[in-house]
């Protein structure tokens, strides 16, 4: 299973083009070519991504929702309609397609941020404001995470 950790900052050229951190390209599936799949988030100014694996397993997750509905409906126009199945290259880039750079406010610079098993992409500067934002709501709210041992 996927696991993104930690942040990094690149540039994007004039095509769109972005380097995939390294650490982020080890963390998927060894299967060639590599693949990810990117959506505009629905709840903050970003990319989201993640590999095709998990995109899957969403899938999976939407399907427990009753069929037709509008919460269902919503959800899937939201992810898989919007979503893009991209390749890495061979140099470890992938082009951010221009309607969701748009929306996450991208234009030469990227901050590619882990989130466990999926990652987002950012506006650098907008993703430092969000992150202040949701440090100090956990240190007032101080949050708390039950860890399964079993496995």
């Amino acid at each position: 299973m996927a696991l993104f950790l930690s942040s990094f900052i690149g540039n994007v050229d004039a095509k769109g083009r972005v380097s995939v951190p390294a650490q982020f390209r080890s963390a998927l599936s060894g299967k060639l070519p590599q693949q990810i799949a990117l959506y505009r988030s629905f709840t903050s100014e970003a990319i989201e991504g993640c590999n095709i694996e998990r995109m899957e397993q969403m899938a999976d997750a939407t399907d427990n929702l009753d069929t037709f509905s509008e919460e269902q409906d919503n959800l899937t126009s939201l992810i898989f309609a919007d979503a893009r199945q991209l390749n890495i290259d061979g140099t470890g880039r992938i082009t951010l397609p221009e309607d969701i750079r748009e929306h996450a406010g991208i234009t030469n610079r990227v901050t590619f941020v882990g989130r466990g098993k999926t990652f987002q992409i950012w506006n650098p500067e907008k993703f430092e404001k969000t992150q202040e934002e949701a440090r100090k709501k956990a240190l007032a709210n101080r949050p708390t995470l039950k860890i399964n041992t079993e496995s």
